[in-house]
């Protein structure tokens, strides 16, 4: 596989792990070529600077679109705040790079658009940075259901719960509209949408109401401002073949710190994943022994690809950086015409139309149908 010329758009926390990601996926997997490490770019040229020596990358500016121009660039991390993806990776695109760009798509369904559209005229590779499903715990939650270990799946119930907006005196302005979009639909519950592609498919048809529970935040110079965005999502849904499901989404939840409970429901078990121990699986099968019946744990490790890659025993587990990581691996493979797992701006587009569906089913008191939203 030819070594590839990356550009890197930001270096906050997500630019972090997507640069130790670059750095680290050839000496982890040893069947790719080292990415070369070309162009770096920040708010500003010191600030690029300092973190290029840090990073090992070769050059470093303070604009962006400068990287995007650079022909020595193949392929861009945009890991930059939320409302300039869209910007940021149309530009890419339409100078030909390959596209590596983190969640959400964008902070609006016309700008997801964009992005799709850029990505399809281009023909390069285009993938938004999912890394839950990753996972290999993940990857066996959907072999089981696959070979059918539970069954006809009757209901999914998924979870999602942070804690970084839950104090009521935390200032106005974090995570306001401007940054991420409907709240905690968008900048939030999009990663239990991005596990329910790979797991279930997207919901066809959704019924959701929002609540924001502190009407306004203090300001900086004292004052009060009324909040903007909604911190908690509640959604019924229907997956394509009617199946029920529900996604309940908090970031104002005290105490959870990275939580997301999937529980699959089938006609002969169940399966439990939560990733505050996303290195576990839990399975129920009715067909075991009545006496020995209950949820059995499943401890991932090398039987679980690509497990085995980062550690060779078996509880020692995997962390979130490792996950992304196995998706910088993805996208290699993507970009190089073999399968991998990744969700590309089709996807990602899909997951921003369910998004706006669930928005509009919360202003119109109604069920919305996902594909009317997402048209063509």
């Amino acid at each position: 596989m030819t070594a590839l010329g990356v550009g890197l758009i930001g270096t906050g926390f997500m630019g972090k792990c997507h640069a130790l990601a670059w750095n680290a996926v050839a000496p982890t997997f040893g069947d790719v070529a080292r990415p070369r490490l070309a162009h770096l770019a920040d708010a500003t040229e010191g600030l690029a600077a300092a973190q290029a020596g840090a990073f090992g990358f070769a050059r470093a500016s303070g604009d962006w679109r400068a990287l995007a121009a650079d022909p020595d660039v193949d392929v861009v991390s945009v890991t930059a705040p939320n409302p300039f993806h869209a910007e940021m990776a149309v530009a890419a695109l339409e100078a030909g790079k390959h596209v590596w760009c983190e969640k959400p798509m964008a902070t609006s369904l016309a700008d997801a658009r964009r992005m799709r559209d850029a990505a399809r005229a281009s023909g390069r590779v285009a993938m938004v940075g999912y890394n839950y499903i990753q996972n290999p715990a993940i990857r066996h939650f959907a072999g089981l259901l696959r070979a059918g270990a539970i069954g006809r799946l009757t209901h999914v119930r998924v979870e999602m719960d942070e804690d970084f907006m839950a104090d009521p005196a935390a200032p106005w302005g974090h995570k306001d509209s401007a940054e991420s979009g409907h709240g905690a639909l968008d900048d939030f519950a999009v990663h239990p949408l991005s596990l329910l592609t790979v797991l279930t498919g997207l919901p066809a048809r959704v019924l959701c109401d929002q609540a924001r529970p502190y009407a306004d935040r203090p300001t900086a110079d004292g004052g009060r401002r009324a909040v903007e965005t909604y911190e908690i999502a509640s959604v019924l849904f229907r997956l394509e073949d009617g199946v029920s499901g529900v996604l309940l989404a908090n970031r104002a939840a005290w105490g959870r710190k990275g939580r997301i409970q999937i529980q699959a429901f089938g006609s002969d078990g169940a399966i439990v994943y939560d990733q505050e121990r996303l290195n576990e699986l839990q399975l129920f099968s009715r067909s075991d022994p009545a006496p020995e019946q209950g949820f059995r744990t499943i401890l991932t490790g090398g039987a679980h690809p690509p497990y085995r890659t980062f550690v060779p025993a078996p509880g020692h587990s995997l962390g979130f950086n490792d996950l992304k990581v196995i998706e910088c691996r993805e996208l290699l493979r993507r970009i190089a015409g073999e399968p991998a797992l990744g969700l590309d701006f089709e996807a990602g587009y899909r997951i921003e139309a369910a998004v706006e569906a669930m928005a509009r089913s919360h202003r119109d008191g109604s069920w919305v149908d996902v594909a009317a939203v997402a048209g063509a």
